[in-house]
């Protein structure tokens, strides 16, 4: 039965698309056949690929560039307890600010283009990843380190065969909620700030109320974040499952 729980859900929501078109209308909304057809043809146009590209690369480097300073920031923290009670609250305050108002200072900094969205987008997951790295680490069973001092395992051994192992599931966490972020912060900055990208075709076609546009790309950026997110979950939840 649970092998059938996502297209059953699929389904349900396909079909809850089609009965809110059937009451607003074409006006504010297209209908889930008229969206694919519309999202196959924009695949096969010659033009949409260089946006689709950019915001690939755009979005790769970021989510890079986030997953590797946040376990940097995350672990370093953790294993310092003193620093971590002190940097945690300022990381919280980070990551409820809306990340919209440094996007002039990102401007400043990077100007338009490529590494202003890379940027914005890194923005957006580190600080997610950094907090349950930190506390992925300062959550480790203690009774995992004193083995390893009994076995008079190296630091790197420990590392590798319990410490590791240990964080990891938390760690895994903390990246599928980064990636979410990450995505949406490479977006908002090609619709305010680029020439090409996903976000700057979104903004595009809001502007000219082109809802088959519109659709379209919401259509593609919804099942690339679901396969994704379908992947980092089933990895999340098996490790919980061994840890």
């Amino acid at each position: 039965m649970k092998g059938r729980d996502p297209f059953l859900l699929v389904i349900i929501l396909v079909a809850a698309w089609q009965v809110l078109y059937a009451a607003v209308g074409g006006i504010a909304l297209r209908s889930p056949a008229a969206t694919l057809q519309s999202a196959v043809a924009m695949l096969g146009d010659v033009r949409f690929l260089p946006h689709l590209r950019e915001t690939l690369q755009a979005f790769a480097e970021g989510f890079a560039i986030a997953v590797a300073t946040g376990l940097f920031v995350g672990v370093a923290l953790g294993a310092n307890r003193f620093a971590g009670e002190v940097a945690e609250p300022i990381l919280v305050a980070l990551y409820s600010i809306p990340k919209v108002t440094l996007y002039p200072v990102v401007l400043l900094i990077f100007g338009i283009g490529m590494p202003a969205k890379i940027a914005f987008g890194a923005i957006h997951g580190i600080v997610p990843i950094s907090i349950f790295a930190m506390n992925a680490i300062r959550n480790i069973n203690p009774v995992y380190v004193r083995t390893g001092r009994v076995l008079r395992l190296s630091p790197f051994a420990a590392a590798r065969s319990i410490l590791i192992p240990a964080a990891l599931p938390e760690v895994v966490t903390g990246i599928r909620v980064g990636f979410s972020l990450t995505l949406i912060g490479t977006l908002i900055g090609e619709m305010f700030g680029s020439q090409r990208g996903l976000g700057h075709l979104l903004m595009q076609a809001m502007s000219r109320h082109n809802m088959d546009t519109i659709m379209a790309l919401t259509l593609l950026l919804v099942v690339f974040a679901a396969c994704v997110n379908g992947g980092l979950l089933a990895l999340d939840r098996r490790l919980h499952q061994r840890a």
